[in-house]
């Protein structure tokens, strides 16, 4: 597969992901806004609208500005590595895991631009996690299961595309 047929199916496969983000976030904002939980599983699993003005866990209140220039960064530094990642069945999978946290990044970063902050709606009550979203679904679980493919699957010289080259050095004798 060329390079540019797969930049493509990641950029359509990361904006169904947002488009579907969003749609649920519209559905929290419809279906949940100033209205009381809606309980899924007692004592276990609701659903409860959160307007979250922070990043990840609630950290850094009210730091908007600051939190889309880190979120435009980080996207950066995602298409560098897809663009970078090599043309193999090996690394398609890293291609949709990359996708997903970026879409996830996306959709968030639309709600602080739209909203000012970040719809969250899914609350486990039983071990009182933080309220969070789809889109923190997909940066999470893609970021858990890039992790193991780090540590179980790839070889350190499957990843030697993400160093740097090194430039040539002259031996002084």
């Amino acid at each position: 597969m060329k390079k540019y047929i797969m930049i493509i199916i990641d950029i359509v496969l990361a904006i169904l992901l947002v488009l579907f983000d969003q749609f649920t976030k519209y559905l929290a904002i419809a279906n949940l806004k100033q209205k009381a939980a809606y309980t899924v599983i007692d004592k276990v699993f609701e659903l409860q609208y959160l307007e979250n003005r922070g990043s990840a866990f609630g950290i850094l209140q009210n730091q908007k500005m600051f939190i889309l220039f880190v979120g435009v960064v980080f996207m950066a530094v995602i298409c560098y590595f897809m663009i970078r990642l090599p043309m193999k069945n090996k690394f398609i999978i890293l291609h949709v895991l990359l996708s997903f946290i970026f879409a996830g990044g996306v959709g968030n970063m639309i709600d602080r631009i739209r909203y000012d902050y970040v719809v969250d709606f899914f609350s486990f009550i039983l071990i009182n996690f933080p309220v969070f979203n789809v889109a923190d679904c997909y940066i999470v679980v893609a970021t858990i299961v890039l992790f193991f493919l780090f540590v179980f699957y790839y070889s350190e010289a499957d990843l030697d595309f993400l160093k740097l080259k090194a430039s040539k050095t002259r031996e002084i004798k």
